[in-house]
């Protein structure tokens, strides 16, 4: 996932009625060091947050840090294959993927992969991980069960994050050629690519699998909706300034895209048309988003920021990480 170099802008308030939903608290987890995507287990109500060198593991009904798995440098993102009590995790500067034991979060084996592995993907259909190499420009394809590396499947550019529609279909954001690349889980094959047209460089990806519609958040202020099986951008509303995450909530029919400039834009359809329905203020630096599809809130990890040093950009204070909880 790319790094973020923005400014802290006002938000805006567009469209239809309040959602009602706002920044109900936040989850206090701390340390040093950066951080990338977060991933929800509803069923198990545990939150995943990526943190430099180490996941925390997080309870979702408490809202307290439970654990801890150490050893994941550079770390990306995480994914769960619950019916295996499997948890794999990418890490950028490892160039490899931790396998964890659920319950007991203990490391259980390692698999290799191409160069800064980003977004890490589990296809139940397949019983495949993808782990995407942002400089390898690949997929490397994980066994679930036996932890062995499957596959490497070539992708036409850089690739940032990825779904699964639970069908078979893995599909990708490439984030240099501006495009969305669709994959085969079972033949580990690109079968279909086509262009993001309106958007520049997206990054953030969700997905409604039911209506096979594709979010694409993008450097440009739009998501860029795509059909997935037309392959083609059918809607590009706009959004906030230096997103990074996408999240679609079957429960409600929302889009929520994590603005880096401290905005969550929240998009829906109405009368066949997608539009913004609200921005709600959120904290800079909140670019990425989990959402548990049980309570229907979302998780943005970001940190304290300081005071900005004469014509600088305002730097996050020590120990002020954390999760912000957007709720109603």
């Amino acid at each position: 996932m790319r790094k973020l170099a923005i400014i802290a802008l006002l938000p805006l308030f567009l469209g239809a009625a309040p959602s009602g939903y706002h920044v109900t608290g936040e989850i206090k987890i701390g340390g040093e060091g950066g951080w990338d995507y977060l991933t929800v287990d509803s069923a198990a109500r545990r939150l995943y947050v990526s943190h430099a060198t180490h996941v925390v593991v997080v309870d979702l009904d408490a809202n307290k840090v439970i654990g801890d798995i150490p050893d994941t440098p550079g770390v990306h993102g995480i994914a769960i294959a619950a019916e295996l009590n499997r948890g794999f995790i990418s890490n950028g500067r490892g160039n490899n993927v931790t396998i964890f034991d659920l319950k007991t979060l203990k490391p259980i084996g390692m698999a290799a992969t191409g160069e800064n592995p980003d977004s890490i993907r589990y296809d139940a259909r397949s019983g495949r991980v993808f782990a995407f190499n942002g400089r390898s420009r690949s997929a490397s394809v994980i066994d679930a069960k036996t932890g062995t590396v499957a596959a490497t499947i070539p992708l036409p550019g850089k690739p940032e994050f990825s779904v699964a529609d639970g069908a078979g279909k893995v599909y990708v954001n490439i984030e240099d050629t501006s495009e969305i690349v669709e994959i085969d889980a079972a033949k580990a094959t690109v079968i279909k690519k086509y262009p993001l047209t309106g958007c520049d460089g997206p990054s953030g990806l969700a997905m409604d699998a039911k209506n096979r519609r594709l979010f694409s958040v993008c450097g440009n202020r739009v998501m860029a909706i795509s059909d997935a099986d037309a392959g083609k951008v059918i809607a590009t509303p706009a959004i906030g300034a230096g997103p990074d995450g996408a999240v679609f909530d079957p429960g409600t029919g929302y889009v929520f895209s994590s603005n880096g400039d401290g905005t969550l834009t929240i998009v829906e359809q109405a009368g066949g048309k997608w539009d913004v329905l609200e921005n709600i203020a959120t904290e800079r630096g909140a670019r990425t988003i989990a959402i548990d599809e049980k309570t229907h809130k979302v998780y943005l990890p970001t940190a304290t920021a300081g005071q900005a040093a004469a014509g600088g950009r305002a730097p996050f204070l020590p120990d002020s990480f954390k999760v912000l909880v957007v709720g109603k």
